[in-house]
């Protein structure tokens, strides 16, 4: 969800004011602001989850605000900044031209900030595959890190989930490894026994080759660059795009076994 700061909040109050007055949302009736939501967004703005800080329009909106993931409360910001400045040109003179000017600058820094903010790095490769009280734990914490937007925290989990999850399909499938044995050399060692279970169009394959030596430098990061060492630790942008990309072959990985070899 988006995360206002309480001076974003009063931001926006105070600009969809304009014209009937604070507690209200631009020149929207009940009737009208139902309809915008449903119409522009596919939400029902009039139903109990939106009530969690009263039932006026003003409170609605707050209560979707608060709830909503960044880019769905950027839409609706950026809708609503552009039905405001309409507004504004409509009817000149109803409010000082200094206050206007304020209010909408103050507005606009909210919008801004949001789109300045970097969405959170997806979940999607990251999963229990098997009955593990420790799996389960683990998984748990990379998704408490990684929304609340520190990838850094958890790259030494990411590289413990892939040494897990690798050491899971070479077993499942009878292969022997060692205990100690890398993770790229894990994965190098499932990766030979998928394309001789399948056949791999050359894209894929040679995508599956390329992570071995990405795996590889996997463990130089998580053993120098981790809080699994008394490290400097990596800066946030690099941490989400290893993720991030680590992440999307766990997904093609997933959709390769499509639950034929899990427990």
């Amino acid at each position: 969800m988006a995360d206002l700061k309480r001076s974003e909040i009063r931001a926006i109050e105070n600009a969809m004011a304009f014209p009937r007055g604070f507690g209200y949302v631009l020149d929207f009736s009940d009737r009208t602001f139902g309809e915008y939501f449903q119409d522009e967004f596919g939400v029902e703005i009039y139903t109990e989850q939106f009530s969690t800080c009263g039932t006026s329009k003003r409170n609605r909106l707050l209560s979707y605000l608060q709830q909503a993931d960044n880019s769905s409360v950027l839409r609706v910001l950026r809708s609503l900044w552009e039905l405001r400045e309409g507004l504004l040109s409509e009817h000149e003179g109803l409010l000082g031209s200094q206050d206007a000017a304020k209010n909408s600058e103050s507005f606009r820094k909210v919008i801004d900030r949001l789109q300045s903010e970097p969405d959170s790095v997806s979940t999607d490769g990251i999963q229990t595959f098997a009955p593990d009280r420790t799996l389960e734990e683990l998984v748990a914490n990379i998704e408490r890190l990684l929304a609340a937007n520190k990838p850094e925290v958890a790259i030494d989990h990411l590289h413990t989930y892939c040494m897990k999850r690798f050491a899971h399909l070479l077993k499942v499938r009878g292969v022997d490894f060692g205990e100690d044995e890398p993770l790229h050399s894990k994965f190098g060692k499932y990766r030979k026994q998928l394309v001789l279970e399948r056949p791999l169009h050359e894209f894929t394959d040679r995508a599956l080759k390329s992570f071995i030596s990405l795996l590889e430098s996997l463990n130089d990061i998580r053993n120098n660059h981790s809080l699994a060492h008394d490290n400097k630790i990596l800066e946030t942008f690099e941490a989400r795009f290893i993720f991030s990309s680590i992440s999307a072959m766990l997904v093609m990985i997933r959709t390769l076994e499509a639950g034929r070899y899990e427990s």
